[in-house]
């Protein structure tokens, strides 16, 4: 049995191994790919490893806050048992109010627990990637058949509910979320919250 099982491994593993490989070709065919990667990914390897993190990490999560209009990134550790603080992005525009986004065109940042689930490198604004709002939580509470879509985390300082954060910092992270992707991650966390949520005494 444990022989079958290392037979199957060994058939598969490849397979699997080039099939994430195959997303960071695909994107490095891209120009703004390839000149984010040339720009920032000195200074990526440099900054994991200043922090004694594995790159490309094992996992990634991205937290946003829109009050404070700040983005986290975070990585597992190199124990693989829990995420450590990587670096805080600033958002550099913001739109709508705090609370959760219910319709379109109402200029509402979403609140909420998403994933990446496209990577755009010819965007309007330098690159970008889509999260997948709405979730099903959205699809229950807000206005049915007209929910908006197309949320973004993307360059620039502009936006109508998307979450910009500068051409600088989205070529640096989307060249971190490609290159996990590649490594296996299959679905990269976005989570956004209205403000960080403190203790109240």
């Amino acid at each position: 049995m444990i022989t079958i099982l290392i037979i199957s491994l060994a058939m598969f593993l490849p397979d699997i191994l080039f099939g994430q490989n195959i997303f960071k070709e695909q994107q490095n065919r891209y120009t703004r790919v390839r000149q984010a990667r040339e720009n920032r990914e000195k200074y990526i390897d440099s900054l994991f490893n200043s922090l004694d993190i594995n790159y490309p990490p094992k996992n990634i999560l991205i937290v946003a806050y829109k009050k404070e209009q700040i983005l986290q990134l975070w990585a597992l550790s190199k124990s693989l048992k829990v995420f450590t603080f990587v670096k805080e992005y600033i958002i550099t525009a913001t739109s709508g109010t705090l609370g959760p986004k219910r319709k379109q065109g109402d200029l509402q940042i979403p609140e909420g627990f998403y994933y990446i689930n496209h990577f755009n490198p010819f965007s309007n604004f330098h690159l970008s990637m889509k999260i997948n709002y709405p979730n099903k939580s959205d699809n229950i509470l807000g206005v049915k058949r007209n929910l908006g879509g197309e949320i973004r985390i993307h360059g620039s300082a502009v936006t109508i509910g998307c979450i910009p954060i500068g051409d600088e910092a989205i070529e640096e992270l989307y060249i971190i979320c490609v290159d996990t992707k590649s490594a296996g991650q299959k679905d990269i966390p976005v989570y956004i919250f209205p403000c960080k949520m403190g203790i109240i005494i």
